[in-house]
């Protein structure tokens, strides 16, 4: 290992530690006492706070503080974060208190003025697809707040225009397709259920149930997913549907190659028909085949309800 990647490496080793001895970088990286003396100079040097302490086994106490410690990127890994962080002016709130602005910024002045230039001209020529973020989520940060910390909470919710009032616990936060989504445990009904998080009216901290823990949760979600109001279901489409469906697909689908056959399998609750209807006619005369037969009467039924729908139009 190079000298730069070992300095990178042993930074993150030593970044969550309070203390350690010479004999720890000795044995973690294959070197001499004399190379760690010098790599822990090294670190020194470009500010990883790090002190000794008298002692015949080279006692180091690392300071703790707010700032991260440095780390040795190449340029490659400098420019895949750059454009990674661009993704995020996709989104209209995110969980963190941040400006991409100041992130491009600060970047920069990491960089000489010879890849600045480099990285202007790439971002000109090079470009990642998203889908735009739109809706407003006032209480993103304290949703992942009360997520980490496994608290009990109410919220007041907008379901189709009515408020209603909900005490869960959050267990997981995921973005698709232009919206941020909370699956939660629900005390009163004792099921998981999902929230659109822009659709959160109120939040607070809630003492009327005991929080679970998250191992705790996610076999309380593996059952659910199991239980007799679930309906799993197999969707044939053709070769030309497969890039709609990486596209856009969701956690309950996966897409299997079976005998020359695309086939996308999956499962959805009770109350969740819609939902799973609306995704389907979207692939249109892609669809093959069908299973269930009672999902392939729902698609037909809407598809006669927007017939009849489009039909009454004044023209």
């Amino acid at each position: 290992m190079k000298k730069a990647e070992r300095l990178n490496d042993m930074m993150l080793f030593l970044n969550d530690k309070n203390a350690f001895q010479l004999s720890d970088i000795m044995a973690k990286y294959g070197v001499s006492r004399s190379t760690a003396i010098r790599d822990i100079q090294s670190l020194e040097e470009i500010g990883m706070p790090i002190y000794s302490e008298r002692g015949r086994n080279g006692h180091y106490r690392v300071l703790r503080n707010r700032l991260l410690s440095p780390i040795v990127f190449n340029v490659d890994e400098v420019f895949a974060l750059y454009f990674s962080m661009l993704t995020l002016k996709a989104y209209e709130t995110t969980p963190f208190h941040l400006s991409v602005e100041k992130l491009k910024t600060k970047f920069e002045r990491c960089l000489s003025a010879e890849k600045i230039k480099m990285l202007r001209k790439t971002e000109e020529v090079f470009s990642l697809g998203y889908i735009k973020h739109n809706n407003q989520c006032g209480f993103l940060d304290v949703i992942l707040q009360f997520t980490m910390e496994e608290k009990v909470c109410q919220i007041n919710y907008d379901k189709n225009g009515t408020e209603k009032t909900y005490i869960v616990q959050f267990y997981n936060i995921s973005s698709a397709y232009g919206q941020w989504y909370v699956t939660s445990y629900n005390f009163e009904t004792k099921r998981m259920q999902v929230f659109r998080c822009d659709k959160i009216l109120a939040l607070k901290e809630n003492d009327t149930f005991e929080a679970k823990k998250m191992e705790e949760l996610k076999r309380v979600a593996d059952s659910f997913n199991k239980k007799a109001d679930v309906t799993t279901f197999e969707v044939e489409i053709a070769s030309n549907g497969v890039d709609l469906f990486f596209k856009e697909n969701y956690p309950s689908m996966k897409l299997r190659q079976q005998q020359g056959k695309n086939v996308i399998h999956g499962f959805y609750h009770k109350g969740e028909e819609r939902f799973i209807i609306n995704y389907l006619l979207g692939y249109g005369e892609k669809i093959i085949a069908i299973q269930p037969d009672s999902l392939r009467d729902m698609l037909l039924n809407e598809l006669d309800t927007i017939k009849k729908h489009v039909q009454n139009l004044s023209s």
